[in-house]
């Protein structure tokens, strides 16, 4: 089978810990080189240890290799305008971490760039890509748990003391801040599950007076037809990565929404309607999958991705009105 040749911009943990051993399980694409810009030395380990053949000590190294067909972006939030419009300027289709930009004005230009140069791009939201998610859908849609009227989503973790100083979560320079890191998270599944976007946010959040960034953070969401959400994200609380969808008949809980891979990929549903509850169990591999994805679409020929570029820069406008939510102390309302 034909496989996509793939490159990765720079050694980051996220890149070492999930992204390299999920293109080692898939069956369509393969890492061929990677690139780092602090030392070859570091890329050397790291090809070294999954087997990768070729190492640069530069990101334009890497583009200009003639036999990269696509690479992937862990690069930090504030990095992945520049990189991604390099990395279309040079014909390499692109899969980047989320967020992919810092505000929605700098992804349309990331946008542009990757159409005018005819290269796939696809935001890594890789929890959209566990089977969990479009079975939830299937159960509101057949109406077991009645009219939803309200969803909840959160997700934190506590990330200790000892780390903050040097970790790119807490810079306000690089991109950092709950909302870009796990509130997106949280606010794409609502977008995701209810089907429609948010016509109003109303936010609230503790900023670090040493940091300068969203620690924690409450949004309030109004969608069409009268459908209400919210949404936390958090630095300072024990991990917990969930959504609950409330109808007139029931709920649906999804305890292991973003990170199933913490659980060997298996994610749960319960249902509960008139006080009785039954659990669906869903295993997937959603790095794997995500990879598959984007790299059938390459080899296809395919500019029809499960996730595609409209659904990015939508996800970019509401987190770029929660933080004006954040600055003004206001509800902002979204253009339609």
């Amino acid at each position: 089978m034909k496989k996509v040749r793939w490159g990765i911009l720079s050694t980051a943990g996220i890149a070492q810990k999930e992204l390299i051993p999920a293109f080692k399980r898939a069956t369509n694409a393969v890492v061929t080189a990677i690139a780092t810009g602090s030392g070859i030395e570091k890329a050397n380990d790291v090809a070294e240890r999954f087997s990768i053949d070729k190492t640069y000590d530069s990101y334009e190294k890497l583009l200009a290799d003639p036999e990269i067909d696509a690479v992937y972006i862990p690069l930090p939030n504030h990095l992945h305008k520049k990189w991604v419009i390099e990395a279309a300027k040079k014909g390499k289709h692109i899969l980047c971490e989320k967020p992919a930009a810092i505000n929605a004005d700098e992804f349309r230009e990331m946008e542009q760039a990757c159409k005018e140069h005819d290269v796939l791009f696809m935001e890594a939201f890789m929890y959209h890509f566990h089977p969990q998610h479009e079975r939830v859908k299937e159960i509101i849609e057949s109406g077991e748990i009645g009219e939803v009227s309200y969803m909840q989503a959160g997700f934190t973790f506590y990330l200790e003391e000892e780390r903050r100083g040097n970790n790119i979560r807490m810079s306000d320079q690089k991109g950092g801040g709950s909302i870009y890191d796990i509130g997106s998270y949280a606010i794409h599944s609502l977008r995701n599950i209810l089907g429609a976007e948010p016509e109003s946010v109303h936010v609230h959040a503790i900023t670090d007076p040493d940091y300068h960034i969203d620690t924690d953070v409450v949004g309030y969401l109004t969608f069409p037809n009268g459908i209400r959400a919210s949404f936390d994200s958090s630095f300072n609380l024990a991990m917990r990565n969930e959504y609950r969808v409330f109808g007139t008949k029931g709920s649906i809980v999804v305890p292991r929404a973003y990170r199933p891979d913490n659980n060997g990929g298996d994610g749960l549903i319960i249902v509960e309607t008139n006080g009785v509850s039954r659990t669906e169990t869903l295993n997937g591999d959603q790095y794997r999958n995500e990879i598959e994805h984007l790299s059938q679409a390459i080899l296809e020929g395919n500019r029809q991705l499960n996730h595609d570029s409209s659904n990015t820069l939508n996800n970019m406008r509401v987190i770029d009105a929660c933080y004006e939510s954040i600055k003004t102390g206001k509800r902002v309302t979204l253009a339609q």
